[in-house]
């Protein structure tokens, strides 16, 4: 089961490092073909404010390879648990005032590895 975790866990951190990658570098580009509700105009002025979420999402996504890299259970439980939470809260708070499929992307796959993750520690 911690196979799975992990990869479910790493797979989310993929997901954070295009986040990071798409408000960092792509704002511009792809963010008037993603975001079709946004005037389009609005796009360069938000850029450092999208540049500032893709560092964010980039901190989470090296905290989620930091707990898969971390060999003590306890530790390794309580990383993972940590930085999935974040990314959990992220997604609903994303969901209430951005988007509702934000929490579908985001806070459902965390979620679900989160509930996995205290299920296996339990047994």
């Amino acid at each position: 089961m911690s196979i799975l975790i992990n990869a479910i866990i790493l797979c989310i951190a993929a997901l954070h490092l295009y986040f990071l990658y798409f408000e960092m570098f792509a704002w511009e580009t792809k963010g008037p073909k993603i975001f079709k509700q946004f005037p389009k105009d609005l796009f360069t002025p938000t850029k450092a404010l999208a540049a500032n979420q893709g560092l964010y999402n980039g901190f989470l996504s090296a905290g989620l390879i930091w707990s898969v890299c971390i060999t003590n259970t306890e530790w390794h439980f309580n990383v993972a648990l940590f930085f999935l939470s974040c990314v959990a809260i992220a997604g609903i708070y994303g969901a209430l005032t951005a988007a509702k499929k934000i929490f579908f992307v985001q806070a459902l796959p965390a979620l679900i590895a989160i509930l996995l993750l205290v299920v296996t520690n339990c047994f």
